[in-house]
């Protein structure tokens, strides 16, 4: 179950950053409206979290599925192209989280 609150909260953070991006550093008041209760959600929902997971395990995963997930978010919206390094640092960072997910006996499973 907390993997499954993580995940909603890893998805409200990338609602939050892509209105981010499209409240034009908030000069735009929908976007702006949604950024703020976007982000309030999304911690709310990691603060349920880490009562069952380790901050850094929690954090760890978060982070990183908000940075892959926004970046394809980026190419498919905003037309944002990334370049080999990135899409392997990005590869990288998912590669973390699997070995988190799959080995750590910090996180439940």
């Amino acid at each position: 179950m907390p993997y499954l609150i993580l995940f909603f909260a890893v998805a409200f953070e990338t609602i939050g950053t892509t209105a981010l991006q499209a409240s034009q550093q908030f000069t735009r008041l929908g976007p702006s409206i949604i950024v703020v209760v976007a982000y309030a959600v999304s911690f709310l929902l990691l603060g349920w979290v880490l009562k069952f997971l380790p901050v850094g395990i929690a954090y760890a995963m978060w982070s990183g599925l908000g940075i892959v997930f926004i970046a394809l978010i980026g190419r498919a919206v905003f037309g944002q192209r990334l370049d080999l390094p990135a899409v392997i640092g990005m590869a990288m960072i998912l590669g973390g989280i699997l070995v988190i997910h799959l080995f750590s006996t910090s996180a439940p499973h």
